[in-house]
């Protein structure tokens, strides 16, 4: 018995010499680990993982859509810079350079864009650009055809349409003129600090269905109220819940782009643009944002599958032979639709989209005000864009809410789209090219931004 023990006590001991000092620490995360370790598997409220979406959009979709938001259709947006603030009168403009947007020529823009906001038949628009002309002289009289008297008085209700998410500039205002997204990308720009705070501070704590009592995470007022907020998220309906994931996503998104395209050196001669990887660390490192950088990450990928979600829905609106990405030139015209049809029907094809029927179910009175008051609640967060301090942030911050308040007109326009014409103007479903282009190029940030996470994945992977 003596033996047996001791033979035991030798192999524990032994095992104990041979194995790790108990003073020897596991290696340390990389840094690639903090950003990136929680952000994988499924996604709360979907049946979807972050690696599907990874796959699908990098290798699938991300060239194609690029190459298609570099078509004129779609490079050229009009916006309204100059709309006063409706909430506050003290902004603060940024007056770098970087800030700045430099508009169209009227000669840069195809003549075929500046003459009509969308285009079908030869027929059907030359019906809409009358329509579109009598509205503007606000009358509906009776020296107009009867089918235009019934055509003004349907653009009437379509624009002031209880299904249409944000408040749109009004394109015809003497101050909209035409940007082209290319030569003003969305980068960083210096513009930060309390103005910049305040506008997502207003965003957060005033449209997000948040009692004043519950604190943000990182807000300087929270307290140490983290877990009270999640627990109180957690307890909110889906569509609420949603609401906050879609905004949370979207400012995932924006911080991404300008950590991806961050001013890193700066001559006389040239500026340097790049991944800032310290820029993206303080953003979304798991130990410096106390664990929300990781929350942001997936609330990102949320937000990409609704707008996917929305795109799939929408194919047979542009399959109508009728309608046209209308530049003028019909060569290039034609093949854009054929690469705009090609990546709608790669969308379709998706295995895993979003399930929005769980949205405003339920009993009909309540389900009816819930969706009020969230189109009301991000109407008022478009309105809040034209705060914004630093005229290029407001572009991209309104052409993306815009682009996303798109995006749910079309999920709960299910039943209108499934009723539209084959041909001819959808008087019941309609689409402007505004919304169209603020649509796919709104799709097109999240789309880069999946593809950025990519890199800095790479990027930080040897970093500790």
């Amino acid at each position: 018995m003596g033996r047996r023990w001791g033979f035991l006590i030798g192999v524990v001991g032994a095992v104990w010499l041979l194995g790790p000092s108990r003073g020897e620490r596991r290696p340390p995360e990389t840094a690639a680990q903090r950003c990136f370790c929680q952000v994988s598997g499924y996604l709360d409220d979907c049946t979807c993982d972050v690696e599907t979406i990874d796959k699908f959009n990098n290798y699938r979709l991300f060239p194609r859509l690029q190459k298609l938001l570099e078509s004129d259709y779609f490079r050229y947006y009009k916006v309204n810079l100059k709309r006063p603030c409706p909430f506050w009168n003290d902004i603060s403009q940024c007056g770098r350079r970087d800030c700045a947007v430099k508009p169209c020529q009227s000669d840069e823009v195809p003549d075929g864009i500046k003459s009509a906001s969308y285009k079908y038949s030869e027929v059907a628009n030359n019906l809409i650009e009358e329509c579109e002309q009598a509205e503007r002289l606000g009358a509906v009289d009776e020296s107009l055809s009867e089918e235009t008297q019934k055509a003004v008085l349907q653009w009437t209700k379509h624009d002031d349409s209880s299904d249409n998410f944000c408040e749109a500039d009004d394109i015809q205002s003497p101050d909209a003129e035409y940007v082209d997204l290319l030569l003003n990308p969305e980068r960083y720009t210096g513009y930060k600090g309390p103005d910049a705070w305040k506008i997502w501070n207003v965003i957060y704590e005033e449209n997000c269905f948040k009692p004043q009592t519950i604190k943000r995470p990182l807000n300087p007022l929270a307290s140490g109220q983290e877990n009270t907020f999640y627990s109180w998220l957690e307890g909110l309906c889906v569509e609420k819940r949603a609401f906050y994931r879609l905004i949370s996503g979207l400012h995932a998104s924006i911080n991404v782009h300008l950590s991806a395209r961050y001013l890193l050196q700066e001559t006389w001669l040239e500026k340097k643009w790049g991944h800032n990887i310290t820029e993206f660390q303080q953003r979304f490192d798991g130990i410096l944002t106390e664990g929300e950088g990781p929350r942001r990450l997936k609330n990102l990928y949320f937000l990409y599958l609704i707008e996917l979600r929305a795109l799939s829905k929408v194919v047979p609106f542009f399959e109508r032979p009728d309608f046209q990405l209308f530049t003028g030139n019909k060569v290039h015209d034609a093949e854009n639709k054929m690469l705009l049809l090609e990546i709608l029907h790669e969308i379709k094809s998706f295995p895993l989209h979003f399930d929005e029927n769980s949205f405003f179910a339920g009993d009909k009175k309540e389900a009816n005000k819930l969706k009020e008051d969230f189109r009301l609640h991000f109407r008022n967060i478009s309105r809040i864009m034209d705060c914004v301090g630093c005229f290029k942030c407001r572009l991209w911050g309104k052409l993306q809410t815009q682009g996303l308040g798109t995006a749910l007109k079309i999920l709960f326009s299910e039943k209108l789209i499934a009723n539209m014409p084959e041909s001819g103007p959808s008087y019941e479903f309609h689409l402007t090219r505004q919304e169209i282009v603020s649509l796919f190029n709104a799709f097109g940030r999240i789309s880069t931004s999946v593809k950025e996470l990519e890199n800095f994945r790479n990027l930080l992977q040897n970093i500790h």
